[in-house]
């Protein structure tokens, strides 16, 4: 299988993984022979719940039997997606009431982006240095990270970028600017969080321009940092919140929710102004509804910030030079590329699923079910402190 995955599969690196996945339970990945791989990585925090949650796929298999795709987007009233966007509803704070369902986080980037001009009438769009918001030509537009969109200009014009967590460059948020869209914790950058109330700062300049704020929670949503969504952090209430990843515990799926008035504004002048056909599939819309009412009705999201006292307890070394991120979604901080790819690498053979971030080199992934048990923990980061002891007896001058 593996040689026709390389022929018959467009591939994204030169070097993939290529683990042959056999199945998936609970915190673990079987490869085709059987091995056991623990996992640190969740799928890039899209697994919330772990591999093939019985409550995720009895969800599903319920909906399947009922109807699966019936109609584009919008038009029937398809009781899972319904249901879903209620629940989500009442667990945001106002004005943030009206969701739109798509099949991916950067194509609710896209609706986002589309929306803030819609409502604003403005243009431009003022993003961070070093963002990510994913790979379609509007969410790479807003990449704040040039080496990887450079060979695919011209992108969409008039954006602007700001230095994150740096007060000093909110002076360039002005009444010309239709949103500012930030990542609440950034991802590909080495999750960072903000500092010194910024985003809470970021809003209140939005405020004084007319500007809109967009969030994209795409990444920390849906309990994995001791909040629904990471805003609740931070005293800021975006005008337009993106997810994605988590949402589904492993489907395809994106929305993007705002406040009723302004989804209107994809309603007419022009008529479907945001389209989609499987956007609100109800299968993926079961999965969701399932994945939130598991998270919100048990003490999950509680234990997502204990879990990450245990990491932080546990992942101590010279060769990690700091620990970023809030609950699990973590980042370790290695004293140099090098390590970073070794240690990856090596967990790799060890039956350990560890990863990469986008922009920061010295960076390790750390982010896992929000099932995962204490157990579990101990092993992985008992694999990982192995390999750091190793290489450095391996290293002794």
């Amino acid at each position: 299988m593996i040689r026709d995955f390389f022929r018959y599969q467009a591939q994204t690196t030169p070097y993939p993984l290529a683990m042959e996945v056999s199945y998936a339970k609970g915190s673990y990945i079987y490869d085709s022979t059987g091995k056991a791989h623990l996992d640190f990585v969740a799928g890039v925090s899209a697994c919330s719940l772990g591999h093939c949650h019985p409550k995720i796929v009895d969800a599903v298999k319920k909906q399947t039997e009922k109807y699966m795709h019936v109609m584009v987007y919008g038009e029937y009233v398809q009781e899972p997606a319904v249901a879903f966007t209620k629940l989500l509803a009442s667990l945001l704070p106002e004005p943030l009431e009206t969701t739109y369902l798509v099949n991916s986080g950067t194509e609710a980037i896209e609706g986002a982006l589309k929306l803030a001009r819609r409502v604003t009438g403005r243009s431009q769009i003022v993003s961070a240095h070093h963002a990510y918001h994913g790979s379609t030509m509007g969410s790479l537009s807003v990449m704040g990270y040039e080496e990887r969109k450079s060979v695919f200009r011209p992108l969409i014009p008039n954006i602007a970028f700001i230095h994150f967590n740096a007060e000093i460059d909110l002076q360039k948020i002005t009444e010309k600017t239709a949103a500012v869209i930030l990542e609440t914790i950034q991802g590909g950058a080495g999750f960072i969080a903000p500092k010194n109330e910024y985003l809470k700062k970021v809003r209140e300049r939005c405020d004084e321009v007319g500007a809109l704020l967009i969030l994209d929670e795409i990444q920390p949503g849906f309990g994995r940092t001791g909040k629904i969504f990471a805003f609740e952090h931070y005293d800021c209430i975006p005008d337009i919140l993106v997810m994605g990843k988590g949402m589904a515990s492993g489907l395809p799926v994106g929305a993007f929710t705002s406040s009723k008035e302004m989804m209107k504004s994809l309603q007419d002048g022009p008529k479907l102004g945001h389209i989609t056909t499987f956007g609100g599939n109800p299968v993926i819309a079961a999965a969701s509804l399932a994945t939130l009412e598991e998270i919100t009705q048990t003490s999950l999201i509680i234990e997502a910030l204990e879990k990450e006292k245990i990491f932080r307890k546990l992942l101590k070394h010279k060769y990690i030079k700091a620990i970023r991120g809030k609950g699990l979604m973590l980042a370790l901080i290695m004293e140099n590329p090098e390590m970073a790819n070794h240690l990856v690498l090596t967990s790799a053979k060890k039956g350990l699923i560890l990863f990469w971030l986008l922009f920061e080199p010295k960076a390790v992934r750390i982010s896992p079910p929000l099932t995962i048990s204490i157990a579990e923990i101990e092993k992985g980061c008992a694999i990982i402190m192995n390999i750091l002891t190793a290489y450095d007896n391996n290293h002794v001058n």
